[in-house]
């Protein structure tokens, strides 16, 4: 009889702290790590991992598949790239609490802030919960592919307490911050890991309305926050515009921290228009956790990049008049009549915004467009944009731009740097990959389905810092997307291969690591469309003892959980 369900043989294992690799044997048995060395028992199934990478499963804190995992066991694209556990709710936006008569409101707050169309969260939710804590058992019904972990959403609980002075961005009066207290406390107390808000103009309703968190006030942050220290548990996650004075903003971020005891993380990225204040925030940031102060950046390994084409959700076009008489045309006989002069001519003398309410449109300039390419290209030159093009071939940036889109009979994206690129490289990435008080993360998993493909950070971190240009040691990187995001998320008992640890491994071939061209999959409720794309060099990865993936490729198997809180150490 095989003394462990399954014994990875023979690998290169990386286990997640930063230590040196060695070479060991790693045997599993009940969903638990057993043993890493040499192991001499034999195991129910074995995996060859010669010449092979063996490493944690990896922990993405900053996902958005609220909606997904309420109807999908297979957590893609995360999934895909080696994650084994999950952290959504992030940005305040979920969809608990509700009462029945503001679900529209959620679904269109969803809509507009992470980009998830509104027919496929009508089709897809199911709204088998009123509170939080009855959300949770929902998700607890339903078997998945990897683990979730859920933050209780500032807007769902302001609407949920405040109603229409929510949406109306009153300030809360010290009744409804005593409620929102108590819904904080009994999340934590139900299983929530935390709370997340946003205080960003670019979250939006794709009606122009703003979060219903934007100008909440300290008051009623601190009191969230509270309620997670009644509860003993929680951390803060927050987006800000960090305006107009940022070290004010951060001074009171600050101040929730210190006052609720309670772990902080927030959002650092590079805005175009204001390309140095994530020094003064990264400044702060080490600042505090030189004081003890547990305040942590997440960033993004490159920068946040959009892919705008025709088989998208949006393109530099979709909001002039006659584009807009075509948009629902099957997309080759759009690109032929976009290949018409008469129509070309229309669509470039016309407004690119006035059909379009997409809150991150505003954001796209034609400096920072590029072709995308065939391995993706995500540092291009600012010579390939498409206005240093129109430069040098006397062209207009729009006529350059809409002549890409029509290359491979409109198949092709566009590449537009959202954010993190003010310097035309990756530097800023670079130096907070060098900081460790800094978290590598928003990938965005489950959110902007068909308008942002970064849920492979892990991917392309590992090899393009990695592998290709060796700015970092592999055993670095491993721990930054293993046991420094579960340690952060308070998941004490993964993230490290070590006897007595979860049995979450990825058993990676590091030569052939990677992925592939962005496509799109019609493969959502009502229909809907999402961009995904081929993974390679995961030969196996492993849920709780048991193969979810191979080659990127589900298995079938769903030990995946809801986790509910903390973890302690195994």
């Amino acid at each position: 009889m095989p003394d462990h369900d399954l014994v990875i043989r023979g690998g290169t294992v990386i286990d997640g702290t930063g230590r040196a690799p060695i070479d060991a044997d790693v045997a599993i048995k009940n969903g638990k790590i057993a043993q890493v060395g040499t192991v001499t028992g034999t195991g129910t199934e074995e995996i060859d991992a010669r010449g092979k990478l063996v490493t944690p499963g990896f922990v993405d804190i900053h996902t958005h598949y609220d909606a997904q995992a309420v109807w999908d066991p297979h957590l893609a694209p995360s999934a895909q790239h080696g994650v084994t556990t999950v952290v959504m709710g992030n940005c305040g936006v979920g969809f608990a609490p509700c009462k029945p008569a503001d679900r529209d409101r959620l679904i269109e707050l969803m809509e507009g802030v992470e980009d998830i169309p509104g027919a496929i969260m009508n089709e897809g939710l199911k709204w088998e919960w009123e509170s939080f804590g009855e959300y949770l058992d929902a998700l607890d019904r339903r078997p998945r592919d990897i683990d979730i972990c859920a933050l209780l959403p500032h807007a769902a609980v302001r609407v949920f307490v405040m109603g229409e002075r929510a949406l109306a961005l009153e300030n809360a009066n010290q009744g409804d911050i005593a409620q929102m207290r108590e819904i904080a406390r009994e999340a934590m107390k139900a299983g929530a890991f935390g709370f997340s808000t946003s205080r960003t103009i670019s979250h939006k309703t794709l009606k122009g309305d703003h979060t219903p968190t934007m100008k909440a006030q300290e008051e009623e942050l601190t009191g969230i926050a509270m309620g997670m220290k009644d509860a003993g548990s929680g951390m803060m996650e927050i987006v800000s515009e960090w305006a107009p004075d940022p070290d004010a903003e951060f001074a009171m971020v600050r101040r929730i921290t210190e006052a609720s005891g309670r772990p902080t993380v927030f959002t650092l990225n590079q805005r175009h228009a204001r390309p140095e204040v994530w020094r003064d925030l990264l400044r702060h940031a080490d600042k505090a956790a030189a004081d003890g102060v547990p305040i942590r950046p997440v960033f993004g390994p490159r920068a946040t990049g959009a892919l705008l084409g025709l088989s998208g959700s949006q393109n530099p076009f979709s909001g002039t008049r006659t584009y807009q008489t075509i948009a629902d045309l099957p997309l080759a006989e759009r690109v032929a009549r976009m290949r018409d002069p008469e129509i070309k001519a229309k669509i470039l003398s016309e407004d690119p915004k006035e059909f379009n309410k997409f809150p991150l449109f505003d954001r796209l300039r034609w400096d920072l467009m590029f072709r995308f390419g065939n391995p993706p290209i995500y540092e291009p030159k600012a010579a390939d944009s498409f206005a240093a093009i129109a430069a040098r071939e006397g062209r207009t940036p729009e006529e350059v731009t809409y002549d890409a889109l029509l290359e491979s009979d409109g198949t092709d994206f566009i590449y537009t740097t959202i954010s993190s690129y003010a310097y035309g490289d990756l530097r800023m990435a670079e130096q907070l990959l060098g900081n460790r008080n800094c978290i590598m993360g928003l990938g965005d998993g489950g959110a902007h389905v068909a308008f942002i493909l970064d849920a492979g950070f892990q991917t392309w971190m590992l090899t393009h810092w990695g592998r290709d240009l060796g700015k970092f040691s592999t055993q670095e990187l491993i721990r930054r997307v293993t046991s420094d995001t579960a340690e952060a998320a308070g998941l004490h008992d993964r993230g490290i291969l070590r006897a007595g640890m979860k049995a979450d491994v990825n058993v990676i071939d590091w030569d052939r690591l990677g992925s592939g061209k962005p496509y799109i999959a019609h493969d959502l409720p009502a229909g809907g469309k999402r961009l995904l794309q081929d993974v390679y060099g995961y030969e196996a990865t492993i849920v709780s003892g048991q193969v979810t993936y191979r080659e990127g490729i589900a298995t079938g198997a769903l030990p995946g959980k809801l986790v509910r809180g903390p973890q302690a150490g195994g």
